[in-house]
């Protein structure tokens, strides 16, 4: 009986709150929690603050920390400063560069007369500089010269070669008609086709010379004349002198031909003679006349491009 009386009374209660609660306006209490602020402590009040020596130390050691960030800052910032002062004057100098050619240019352009029609305009013609012109010409010089000179120079060579060639057989001729002419009796026998007798080809060969003058005396010594020349008696041996000796006679002919001849050569090919030659002479004047103006044409090439680099330059100044 009791515990039903207890649970109709919970019952009755949660009923009870339910009807009586639009009717009454409850008081809702706000919890304050208990505060104390450092201030109300006597250890940290401002007098014992300011007189601890703890805390003087603390202070002055924050300050000293403090001042030697900020110098050091300062030493930091002033390299930078003055890269940016260097910065700034550079470009405010170029800004003062742009800004004067453009003034120049506009007044240079407020000059020209405002009313040009098109069939006013001049053609353009692009005159080129003495320098360019000076380049060029050098230029075509130096591509002639080039193709040309190595065919000048064996021509020259050619040329000196063939002439002491033909100065040396001369030479060689004459001394073997010298020698020929004091063999006995062969200038009687040949008279004046003795001359014909030496030619370019045997003036230095005893065999040659020796079957030669026997060609022209075999014919004459067999036709037994009225009158025996000295040639043929020596030949027969009538005389009394052998025919060994006008063979000896013969070979020394050949043989200060040879030496004649050699000498000629010797004499035509030397340093002296080659450099006295106009042909030679006319060649190293063409070798320094080539070298002067490869010279000039690269000096000329030089201050082009050095001009050249100038120009661009300016042109990406302006441009700026």
């Amino acid at each position: 009986m009791k515990v039903h009386y207890f649970n109709i009374l919970l019952i009755a209660l949660p009923l009870n709150i339910l009807v009586s609660s639009p009717q009454k306006n409850p008081s809702i209490t706000q919890k304050r929690p208990t505060t104390r602020l450092l201030c109300e402590c006597e250890l940290y009040s401002t007098t014992n603050y300011d007189n601890d020596p703890q805390m003087k130390s603390v202070i002055d050691n924050f300050n000293k920390q403090t001042q030697q960030r900020l110098h050091e800052y300062d030493e930091r910032m002033k390299t930078t400063r003055q890269e940016c002062k260097e910065q700034c004057d550079k470009e405010i100098q170029k800004i003062i560069l742009k800004d004067k050619l453009e003034k120049e240019l506009m007044d240079k352009f407020a000059t020209l007369h405002t009313d040009i029609q098109s069939d006013a305009i001049p053609t353009c013609v692009c005159e080129k500089s003495i320098a360019d012109k000076v380049e060029k010409g050098c230029l075509r010089c130096g591509e002639i010269l080039g193709t040309a000179f190595p065919e000048f120079g064996l021509i020259g060579g050619t040329l000196v070669h063939s002439a002491a060639v033909n100065a040396a057989t001369k030479a060689g001729m004459e001394a073997a008609l010298v020698g020929l002419e004091s063999v006995n009796g062969v200038s009687a026998l040949l008279q004046e086709n003795i001359k014909y007798l030496v030619t370019a080809t045997n003036f230095n060969c005893k065999d040659a010379l020796l079957e030669s003058i026997e060609a022209i005396a075999t014919p004459v010594c067999n036709s037994k004349p009225l009158i025996t020349p000295v040639y043929c008696s020596i030949k027969s041996n009538t005389q009394g002198i052998t025919f060994s000796v006008i063979k000896s006679k013969i070979s020394d002919a050949a043989e200060s031909a040879g030496y004649a001849a050699n000498a000629k050569y010797a004499e035509m090919t030397s340093v002296g003679t080659i450099f006295s030659d106009p042909i030679v002479i006319s060649a190293i004047v063409v070798v320094t006349i080539a070298v002067i103006l490869l010279i000039i044409y690269l000096v000329l090439r030089y201050r082009r491009k050095k001009k050249m680099k100038k120009k661009l330059q300016y042109i990406k100044l302006l441009e700026e």
